[in-house]
């Protein structure tokens, strides 16, 4: 029988930020995974910010390909229909999605609309579960983590999991316990201990539904279930008692964490003091208040980075619950087991915060964890990979062939012990002035012991030696001693793989 597939990913869940990384933060079950599994070391985003990251997942396409060049950019249903998902499942595969998906605002794919908007989400009946963008059965969520401007939606917005959040306690109980403060009160941005109970948390519904689906299978056909957590995502917002396991003077913060901008490329500083030009007000000032943290003290950073390390271990918890599910269910045997993360988290690295137009490696590396029949145990692969692999590698375990399009290569070969090498990784932003008041074209390439970022528009970049400095603190770009280094990571970039979309979208924010 062919094999199920259960990928698990996190939100904005930095690469170091695992137990095995000896970042001393508390993740047993996913350090299990990654004993009883294989691992990559040099695992990267396609794209350092959710949507356009979270599409090439989907589809094994690059953002430039797919058309979802930034957040704001919806993903072409017709696109999205022939990723792995939609494949799977004409080829005898239950195909699944729970959780945060961030596919976009506007895919009129669905006979009552677009299930991601806010809006548009009321004119869903309660018994709707998909299809969506290839996946047979959905329960969503609508962003699952929240801010003034981006609130939880009440029935009939929403969906399975708002439904489920508004119906605990009293009327509007839960999201009024979410924003009040347990303290003692923390000087950290966007940062503190919420009174909403774990019981009514996203990471426990997530966990619960994952659960209950794979409870649900009877064995008759092979499943591919994305189950999708929106934590660590900002704000840092833990719950009791994740929230106390990680007290602020014993966890590891970020090593440089002083803003160098006169060491950076233009693009740094300019992201950080333009105005952002989106196109409504709310939006600008989103941008403008809770996607920018200013300098936090050394205090600060440690109360952020323990809650910040509370809400993976939340999540770690959930982990274990599901791994046990498929233990106790025998299917445990059968199933390839991938855990993710849509891109990472700046959390301090050189002053800065969150995500941007900045790809050091807390941004734009991945932990990637991968357990199952014929993937050997306590392995690392240091092979430059990508997200933007699970695709090719999806339809190789389901003995499909895979698209001829795509810019997806099968993990299958490294993780199974293969001679097979990888070069390179690629990731790529068209970054949109509403976010940052600044339009940029980035292209980065990832090798395996350097990284180069060009800004087309410009022509300006940055590069490092990870080997010789893996705290990316000297930018050689044109620096006459790295010279090759820098032509043989610009033609990677020339040698880019596939097709650019002709036309692509509007940007809708």
């Amino acid at each position: 029988m062919k094999p199920n597939i259960l990928l698990i990913t996190s939100d904005q869940h930095r690469a170091d930020c695992f137990g095995f990384e000896g970042r001393n933060i508390k993740t047993p079950n996913l350090d299990a995974l990654a004993h009883s599994g294989t691992r990559f070391s040099n695992c990267i985003t396609p794209n350092v910010v959710c949507q356009p990251a979270r599409a090439s997942m989907l589809t094994g396409l690059l953002p430039l390909s797919h058309g979802v060049y930034d957040n704001h950019v919806s993903l072409d249903p017709k696109i999205g229909e022939q990723g792995w998902a939609g494949s799977l499942a004409k080829n005898g595969y239950q195909s699944a999605f729970i959780g945060k998906a961030h596919f976009g605002e506007h895919p009129e794919c669905t006979p009552y609309g677009s299930p991601e908007s806010r809006e548009g989400s009321a004119g869903f009946p309660e018994t709707w579960n998909g299809p969506y963008m290839g996946f047979e059965h959905v329960e969503l969520m609508i962003l699952g983590h929240w801010h003034d401007l981006l609130p939880c939606e009440e029935p009939p917005r929403g969906h399975h999991f708002e439904r489920w959040f508004w119906g605990h306690g009293e009327d509007g109980e839960a999201w009024k316990l979410w924003a009040e403060d347990f303290g003692p009160k923390q000087e950290a941005a966007q940062t503190w201990f919420s009174k909403l109970p774990a019981e009514w948390h996203s990471t426990t519904w997530v966990t619960d539904q994952t659960i209950k689906y794979l409870d649900q299978q009877d064995g008759s056909e092979p499943f591919c279930l994305w189950a999708s957590y929106p934590d660590p995502h900002h704000p840092f917002d833990c719950p009791e008692p994740w929230s106390r396991l990680h007290h602020e003077d014993e966890v590891v913060i970020a090593k440089h964490h002083q803003r160098d901008l006169d060491q950076r490329p233009w693009w740094h500083r300019a992201s950080l003091e333009s105005v952002p030009q989106a196109k409504r007000q709310r939006e600008k000032t989103l941008r403008e208040e809770y996607s920018r943290i200013p300098p936090q003290t050394d205090k600060q950073l440690r109360q952020m980075t323990a809650n910040y390390f509370g809400e993976l271990a939340f999540i770690d918890d959930g982990v274990g619950r599901i791994l046990q599910q498929l233990e106790d269910s025998g299917m445990a045997e059968n199933t390839i087991v991938i855990f993710t993360s849509d891109h990472g988290d700046l959390l301090g690295d050189h002053g800065l915060y969150l995500k941007g137009p900045t790809p050091y490696e807390g941004l734009l590396r991945l932990g990637f964890i991968a357990k199952g029949p014929g993937i050997p145990e306590n392995k690392v692969v240091d092979e430059p990979v990508s997200t933007n692999d699970l695709a090719a590698s999806f339809y190789d375990w389901a003995d499909i062939e895979k698209p001829a399009n795509i810019q997806s290569q099968s993990l299958r070969p490294l993780l199974e012990g293969g001679q097979e090498t990888r070069d390179v990784a690629y990731s790529e932003w068209n970054q949109q002035p509403s976010r940052t008041g600044v339009e940029l074209n980035l292209r980065t390439v990832r090798a395996k012991t350097a990284k180069l970022t060009l800004e087309l528009i410009s022509g300006e970049g940055e590069m490092y030696d990870l080997a010789e400095d893996p705290d990316e603190m000297v930018n050689r770009f044109n620096d006459p001693g790295k010279a090759s280094l820098q032509k043989e990571l610009s033609d990677m970039i020339q040698a880019r793989p596939g097709d650019f979309l002709e036309d692509l979208p509007e940007h809708e924010a």
